[in-house]
Formats: C-alpha cells, sequence, structure tokens
C-alpha cells in the first residue's frame, strides 16, 4: 500500500546556522566593493562582477538549453535582466557614496516593495495586519532618512531607487519560477545583466588592473557561495526562523564600517533598519503561519 512521503523535517539550529554564514559572505560582498571604492566606475564593476560570474553558470547549461522557452518567458527575462542590472549599478554606486550600515539599512526595503508590487501587479491580499507592517518599514526608511534634519545625498537616493528595480526583478522571478526550474531563472537572469551591464560599463571604461579584477571575481564568489548557503538555510526551515537572524548582517556591517572604514556609527540608521527589519520579519512570519507561498524574498539576499 503506498504511503505519502513525510514532509521535510525543520531544523531551526542548521537554519540559522546556514543563515549566519550567509550574512558574513554578503558582508564580505560589501567590504570587497568599499575597498575597491570609486578606483572603478559604478557600472564597470558591476559588469565585471557578473561577467566573472558566468564562470559558476556552467551546471545551469543543460537545464537552460532544455527548457524550451517561447517568446514571453524571453521577454520576462529580457525585463527582469535590464531591471537587475540598472539595480546592481545604482547598489554599486550607494556604496562608493554611503555608509556601508545605510546601503545596508535602505536594501531591506526591497522586501517591502515586493509586497507592495505583488498586491498592485500580482493580485495578492494586503490585509490589515501586512499593510500595517508595510506602513511600519516605510517609517524605518524616514528614520534612516531624516529628510528636513540632514541632507539626502545621491546615495541614498540610488537606494531607493535600487528597490525599485530590485522589487521588479523579484516580482518577475516569482512570475517565472512556476514555469521554469530554478536553475534557468538563475542562468538566464546572470546572462542578460551580463549583456544588459555591457554598454554602460564601454561608456566610462576604465582598464582595470589585475588586482581590481581579481577582487570582483572574489565579489562573484562571494555572492555565489551566499546565494548557495542562503538556499540551504531556507530548505531547512522556514523563512519565519531564518528572516530574524539577518538583523546581525546591519549589525556586522556598521561594525565593519567603523573598524574597517572609518565610518561613523549613526544611531538612527541603527533604529531604522531594526525597524524595518521587524516589519519584513512580521511579514515572513504571517506568511508562514498562513501558509501561503511567500513572494517576499529573504532580505540577505544580495543585490549583486
Amino acid at each position: 500500500m503506498p504511503t505519502t512521503p513525510p514532509l521535510p523535517q525543520s531544523r531551526p539550529i542548521v537554519a540559522v546556522s546556514w543563515m549566519l554564514v550567509t550574512g558574513v559572505l554578503f558582508v564580505a560582498v560589501t567590504a570587497v566593493v568599499k575597498h575597491v571604492g570609486s578606483e572603478l566606475p559604478a557600472p564597470e564593476a558591476a559588469f565585471l562582477r557578473y561577467l566573472l560570474g558566468l564562470v559558476f553558470l556552467l551546471p545551469m547549461i543543460r537545464p537552460m538549453l532544455r527548457a524550451g522557452l517561447d517568446r514571453s518567458a524571453m521577454r520576462f527575462f529580457a525585463v527582469r535582466g535590464v531591471a537587475h542590472a540598472l539595480g546592481v549599478m545604482l547598489w554599486f554606486y550607494a556604496m562608493t557614496q554611503i555608509a556601508i550600515a545605510e546601503v545596508t539599512s535602505m536594501g531591506y526595503l526591497t522586501p517591502v516593495m515586493v509586497t507592495i508590487g505583488a498586491a498592485l501587479f500580482l493580485g495578492e491580499r494586503m490585509a490589515l495586519r501586512r499593510i500595517l507592517a508595510v506602513l511600519c518599514a516605510l517609517l524605518g526608511a524616514f528614520i534612516v532618512l531624516r529628510p528636513g534634519f540632514r541632507e539626502i545625498s545621491s546615495g541614498h537616493l540610488a537606494m531607493l531607487a535600487n528597490g525599485v528595480f530590485f522589487s521588479t526583478s523579484y516580482l518577475i522571478a516569482k512570475i517565472m519560477a512556476d514555469r521554469v526550474p530554478a536553475a534557468v531563472v538563475v542562468g538566464w537572469l546572470s546572462i542578460i545583466v551580463t549583456l544588459a551591464l555591457a554598454p554602460f560599463a564601454y561608456a566610462v571604461w576604465v582598464w582595470p588592473t589585475g588586482e581590481q579584477i581579481a577582487w570582483m571575481f572574489l565579489v562573484a564568489a562571494l555572492a555565489t557561495a551566499g546565494h548557495y548557503t542562503m538556499t540551504l538555510a531556507l530548505g531547512a526551515a522556514p523563512i519565519a526562523v531564518t528572516q530574524p537572524v539577518t538583523f546581525l548582517q546591519l549589525v556586522w556591517a556598521t561594525a565593519l564600517g567603523a573598524l574597517v572604514f572609518s565610518e561613523p556609527v549613526d544611531g538612527w540608521v541603527i533604529l531604522g533598519g531594526t525597524v524595518i527589519i521587524a516589519s519584513v520579519s512580521f511579514i515572513a512570519w504571517r506568511e508562514a503561519m498562513l501558509k501561503r507561498r511567500a513572494v517576499t524574498p529573504p532580505v540577505v539576499a544580495t543585490k549583486v
């Protein structure tokens, strides 16, 4: 008599451990990008990161060729790739203009924008609790920016635009993930982002040194490893378990900026980032409680 296969057992300790590793890897990505700084123009640095990262696509080539994508799917991938490319360039630019802690805090707005976009464009229901959580996240962004109390720089504006472009990317990923395997979604993203970044990089091209190329390859390797460990964490336990751990990424980013790059610790940025993280964690917890498939991406997902 056939039996129903058991559901995967939740392993919260394993999930939290992998999430801690993920946070370290993604903070290391920001550290390397900050170290390279403005030595390379932002579009060129972003292009090199994706170009050098194509080596990690080799295991995905077979499923990509077998996917049999139609024109509609390729249009979705093209739009996603361009949106993601614009978001990546803005992230690289912001890293050269504002503190690491500010970039990290404002990066947490992307899942909130995804939640809003899912309601507007995918017909997802926005219950009162989720609306309140979104409003709290926007309050957190207001605390970070503090308009009227300090100057809002081009780096802050870049991160706000970054959230719009990345939320667009994640929403399209949600649509395509229901149609094709994850490896196909990731593979085509990397290829199209590389192609989309090429003309921007060419327009500001400065021949990189061997050391700079090595740093960008390290960024690609760290980001790829971070995606892998994040996948292991999400496979070991629900997002509601792993989401709160992402707060440590803000702590590490702040410590890194202060100790390595002599950036002042801004208590308002920490407070605002904490409010945003709490809001996103609540949204993830509600998704788990309602047993709905979450469309909000993990806030630790690297933007590069």
